[in-house]
């Protein structure tokens, strides 16, 4: 059985010549900045490479792109912050388990934060309490931690109690650290913002939203089975008659796309960068999109 860690590898190359791991960890690299740096060799431009790295000497010399390689000499940790509250065993829109996207995006980025020779820690929980994973680098311990995300995100868990873990990182994390919040489409309420406003100060957060599968299907299924929507914390089933009721989707689409602006607007406010996974399709390319946002507000 492939391990969950190879699972995120396999998507970390996507079917396109001009996206993949390397532009994934070219953007990782910009956001990492003010780190103090140690030239140690040169290699050819890839895509995604920081076109501050290139070594034009040696590129007009050789007639052909190069940018410099360096050896970090202060590294980061990078605080992976994770809900795994019973709602992330709920649907993705791709009609998979949520936590399968989180452990996607945890799973990538941890991945950019060993090839840096970074060290990562994982802080994950849910109302019945909050655990957290020392600070380690290597595979065997990112993919231990993938798994505890696994088998906490359950539909017996406890409730979500996102503001417990943030609340967490407040009381117990006092270096500076790169701080990735995992969670879902939960709205920010004002402790969450002031929670994040306390926290900004002293870290750099990106905010990653894992979206909820549409209650009501746009279309009848023809399948009985995927009629099902379930509410995980509450049981309510949504009544089948509903799906394809074009005035209820349209509703549930506006009140959607009015939730995901006011997310948008009070992590924009707060200087948070963010992104919003909806399938495995298009997770690699949300966090490249995401990435790429964090380095440049990095170089203005």
């Amino acid at each position: 059985m492939a391990t969950l860690l190879t699972r995120v590898k396999s998507r970390l190359f996507i079917p396109s010549s001009r996206k993949s791991l390397h532009a994934l960890e070219g953007a990782h690299a910009s956001l990492l900045r003010g780190r103090s740096l140690d030239f140690e060799d040169l290699r050819a431009y890839e895509h995604g490479d920081d076109i501050r790295d290139i070594d034009w000497r040696a590129t007009a010399r050789l007639s052909t792109l190069l940018v410099k390689r360096s050896r970090a000499t202060r590294m980061h940790t990078v605080l992976f912050v994770v809900d795994t509250g019973r709602g992330m065993a709920a649907l993705a829109p791709d009609e998979r388990p949520k936590k399968d996207l989180a452990i996607l995006a945890v799973g990538a980025l941890g991945v950019l934060t060993l090839r840096h020779g970074d060290d990562f820690s994982v802080l994950h929980g849910d109302a019945a309490g909050v655990r957290r994973t020392p600070a380690r680098r290597s595979e065997g311990a990112l993919e231990h931690a993938l798994r505890a995300i696994d088998a906490a995100a359950a539909p017996h868990a406890a409730a979500s109690a996102r503001d417990e873990l943030l609340r967490a990182v407040v009381r117990s994390v006092s270096r500076r650290m790169i701080v990735v919040v995992v969670t879902d489409e939960q709205p920010l309420g004002d402790e969450t913002e002031r929670l994040l406003r306390r926290l900004r100060v002293q870290h750099d957060l990106l905010w990653i939203t894992v979206r909820d599968a549409d209650p009501v299907l746009a279309a009848a299924p023809r399948s009985p089975a995927r009629a099902e929507r379930r509410d995980v914390d509450s049981g309510w089933a949504v009544p089948a008659f509903l799906h394809g009721d074009d005035a209820v989707v349209r509703e549930l689409r506006e009140q959607r796309e009015a939730e995901d602006a006011r997310r948008g607007a009070a992590l924009d406010a707060l200087g948070i960068g963010h992104a919003a996974l909806g399938s495995h399709d298009d997770a690699v390319p949300q966090l490249l999109r995401l990435l790429h946002r964090r380095a440049d507000v990095g170089t203005r």
